[in-house]
């Protein structure tokens, strides 16, 4: 008799047990998507007490979880991004990296090139880009399907950052062309600018940096004792040189200049449905990429960035009324520190070459199978074989793989190397690496191995980088702030995947096509 009860008391107890305020807030009039480049999630933490704006209110006011991953390798920038507001895996969405090996044309393609498309605004007749590659939806794909009246609409310096998160159907996505020093888009989503942002591009805001000096935002003006970061002025050997527009403050000012201006001009928030605003703050990963996070720059730029996404919420909120913002907050990666300061802080850490390493596999090859252009493309530490090569020699590809795999992992801290054939017969450890290279694994855009070096080591010569499946690259903040969000920290691990679906339940649309997490219904109050 218990026996047969049982499965009941089970279910009743589960039922009990749920949180009878798990329901979604009502839908907001605007979804104010933002993410920050390179921002580890502990800049929220080592730079609490200086934030005073924007990132002070969400952490006071937002839902805050504090172990939020990336679950994917490898940790880059169009991976990120596609993930935030699609939910999908590289697996699944197709961004598999920054730039890979397209087979078919036999060239290298960045994640949102596209040959059909031409740049707007910028150089005539230059290349435009698309989110073509993009496989999967996105929250604003989904909520226009749905039926509903809205804009969606994405801004970045960089055009992945812009493109990615706004989807296939985005009414628009902008990007700044370093090359005609012009705010741009591609003829994929129109013919022409908005004559707002030709206005804006007449204006020439970066014109005022233009022989500028980066100094800490919180030294006094004449302030004989106050060290600059580096200048706009090239030839400077006193100060170093910023490198461009885009690794300096100036760069993030001119992404909220924009998007503030796309609140007013697109009447953002002012449709029948729900309208979506992704914005990609860019200049903090070209900072830490030149410096490592240990660096002051680093927490300058992160105060700097917290006073714009400031002003860029209060404008929001003044254009759509209190309780019809929703603010979601991420970044799209982390970064690893400069080997150079681990080791002096006795950690592990070094440079390795990616040339090298690409000359050792093929040394391997030509020793076994004899001369020839063994790999036809390496990007960064991600080799492919020449295919025709290979079928021309009549060998197994399998066996080739694995002999340039045994070669790459006598390479000096080289952490682990899958080759193609184990990843997709599941020969492979699924350990928390190996369940990150697995989703970020899809056959048709995947290298030929799969290499990561051990921790807190870098292929490059100079500064940083990021990429790799170790915390220090996957933890990130994620924050969400608005009517009917339960303010305060969760620490249960989540992914940022699960973004992507819980916007799509706030929004009353279906979750992304290729979404792989979960609504975050702990943070509902059922208002």
């Amino acid at each position: 008799m218990i026996r047969r009860f049982l499965p009941a008391l089970l279910l009743a107890a589960f039922a009990l047990s749920a949180d009878p305020v798990a329901v979604p807030p009502k839908k907001p009039k605007l979804i104010l998507a933002i993410v920050i480049d390179q921002f580890r999630y502990d800049y929220i933490v080592r730079f609490r007490q200086d934030y005073t704006s924007g990132l002070k209110r969400l952490l006071d006011n937002g839902a805050v979880f504090d172990d939020a991953h990336h679950i994917s390798f490898p940790t880059v920038t169009a991976i990120g991004h596609s993930t935030f507001l699609s939910g999908a895996t590289p697996s699944q969405s197709g961004i598999v990296a920054n730039e890979w090996y397209e087979r078919e044309t036999r060239s290298q393609v960045t994640s949102v090139s596209d040959p059909k498309a031409t740049l707007v605004g910028g150089i005539p007749g230059a290349p435009g880009s698309s989110p073509h590659r993009l496989l999967v939806s996105t929250v604003g794909d989904e909520i226009k399907i749905s039926g509903q009246k809205s804009k969606v609409i994405g801004v970045s310096i960089k055009d992945r950052s812009a493109i990615l998160p706004a989807g296939h159907m985005a009414d628009a996505a902008y990007w700044f062309d370093a090359d005609s020093n012009h705010w741009t888009t591609s003829s994929y989503y129109m013919k022409s600018l908005p004559k707002w942002v030709e206005d804006v591009n007449e204006e020439g805001p970066q014109r005022r940096t233009l022989g500028a000096t980066w100094y800490p935002v919180d030294s006094k003006p004449g302030d004989p004792n106050a060290k600059p970061f580096c200048t706009m002025v090239a030839g400077n050997d006193d100060i170093r040189f910023c490198g461009s527009l885009e690794a300096s403050p100036w760069g993030n000012e001119l992404i909220e200049e924009l998007a503030f201006k796309a609140i007013s001009a697109e009447q953002m928030g002012k449709h029948e449905g729900t309208d979506l605003l992704a914005v990609s703050f860019s200049s903090n990963d070209y900072v830490g990429h030149a410096v490592g996070p240990d660096d002051p720059s680093v927490r300058d730029i992160a105060i700097r960035t917290d006073r714009l996404i400031g002003k860029l919420i209060d404008e929001a909120e003044k254009a759509v009324g209190a309780g019809n913002l929703l603010v979601v907050l991420t970044a799209d990666h982390g970064v690893s520190p400069v080997p150079e300061v681990n080791i002096a802080r006795n950690m592990p850490g070094g440079r390795l070459d990616d040339q090298k390493l690409a000359a050792a596999m093929s040394a391997a090859l030509a020793a076994k199978y004899g001369e020839g252009k063994w790999l036809v493309n390496s990007v960064g530490s991600a080799p492919y074989f020449n295919l025709e090569l290979i079928v021309s020699k009549k060998l197994s590809l399998a066996e080739v793989e694995e002999t340039a795999a045994e070669a790459a992992r006598k390479f000096p801290h080289v952490y682990r190397v899958l080759t193609k054939e184990q990843i997709t017969h599941g020969q492979m450890a699924m350990d928390g690496p190996g369940t990150m290279i697995l989703n970020g694994f899809l056959a048709s855009r995947a290298p030929d191995l799969i290499i990561v070096q051990d921790q807190f080591y870098l292929f490059g010569a100079t500064g940083t980088s990021h990429g790799t499946p170790f915390n220090y690259d996957s933890h990130v903040p994620v924050i969400f702030m608005g009517n009917g969000i339960r303010s305060g920290h969760y620490y249960n691990r989540i992914a940022v995947n699960d973004i992507a679906p819980t916007l799509s339940a706030i929004a009353g649309a279906l979750e992304p096509s290729g979404s792989q997490g979960r609504v975050l219904s702990e943070m509902f109050t059922g208002k």
